[in-house]
């Protein structure tokens, strides 16, 4: 597909935006390249790494490689991602700390309004779809529930399955690949190995990571050929029964420590505005809250003039 050079800034901050939602523990980029519509793209790309590439890399070099796995389109999205991670990291984290209800009212905004542009792209609305899109928002409930397992030290291949669930999430709408690995009780694990620059675990997350991304996106990509209305409602369906996750008044059940040495919620249940411990912030969050779904729709009236 030919871009324009502006079309690629545009790339380019959609990547910034995935990466601040993949800083937010609970907010998946999938779930932002959805919204921004390159996420079928996004899929389409990332499958597009095989052996057949390998083959054409060899025979007729990197320019025709590239073009194969749609690679000016990957960078664009991947530099936005990085830059986005390294800058706004520390800015995030703040605001997790110091101002948690009003950052989760924002996202909370967007991903609801979200939820509803996503299902305009539903052109079937039958028993299949209906009943996908329930089941898939019941099971990504009840993923938002689940108890964090506890894992001392780690097998090789727990760690390798850790990689490739988490990268699976991180492209899936909805739950974030972080909370996958607080599940699986391998976290802290991961955090402290990059820590103290453990390249034993690092290099196996890794390998579980590239794994599990170029064989799930062929997944995606298969499911998006032959079953894209399903897919599609089981897409929006996990998105709606992710919002558990990001709701912002939340009772917390128990702790952890992360990296850094300091106390922070492990697991957590949602409550009302009413029933939170502490200052609920209820009219500044709604106003933040309105704030987020209007992002959604000057984003989706943006992308209807474009095309």
């Amino acid at each position: 597909m030919k871009r324009s050079f502006k079309e690629y800034i545009t790339l380019f901050f959609k990547g910034i935006a995935m990466g601040a939602a993949d800083v937010v523990p609970g907010v998946s980029g999938g779930t932002i390249a959805f919204i921004t519509g390159i996420y079928e793209e996004l899929i389409e790309s990332i499958s597009a790494f095989n052996i057949q590439t390998l083959k054409l890399l060899k025979n007729k070099g990197i320019k025709f490689a590239w073009k194969a796995v749609n690679g000016n389109f990957l960078s664009s999205l991947v530099l936005g991602i990085f830059l986005s991670v390294i800058s706004l990291a520390k800015g995030i984290s703040y605001l997790l700390e110091e101002e948690p209800i009003l950052l989760w009212s924002f996202f909370f905004g967007l991903v609801l309004a979200s939820v509803l542009f996503v299902g305009k792209q539903i052109q079937i609305w039958n028993f299949k779809s209906i009943f996908f899109l329930l089941l898939a928002a019941s099971v990504a409930y009840y993923i938002t529930t689940l108890a964090p397992l506890v894992v001392e030290g780690g097998a090789w291949w727990f760690l390798f399955l850790s990689g490739a669930l988490a990268v699976c999430a991180m492209i899936l709408p909805g739950i974030s690949g972080s909370f996958i690995l607080v599940l699986l009780g391998s976290y802290k694990i991961v955090l402290e190995a990059l820590h103290s620059k453990n390249m034993q675990v690092i290099v196996i997350v890794a390998c579980g990571a590239i794994t599990g991304l170029l064989s799930f996106s062929k997944v995606l990509k298969y499911l998006f050929h032959q079953y894209k209305n399903v897919t599609l409602a089981s897409l929006t369906g996990f998105i709606l029964g992710s919002l558990n996750k990001i709701w912002p008044w939340k009772e917390t059940l128990s702790w952890r420590i992360n990296s850094e040495g300091l106390k922070v919620p492990l697991r957590q249940k949602s409550v009302g505005p009413l029933q939170f411990d502490g200052d609920h912030q209820f009219v500044s969050a709604i106003f933040i809250f309105i704030v987020g779904c209007i992002f959604i729709f000057i984003l989706d009236r943006t992308t209807r003039v474009k095309n």
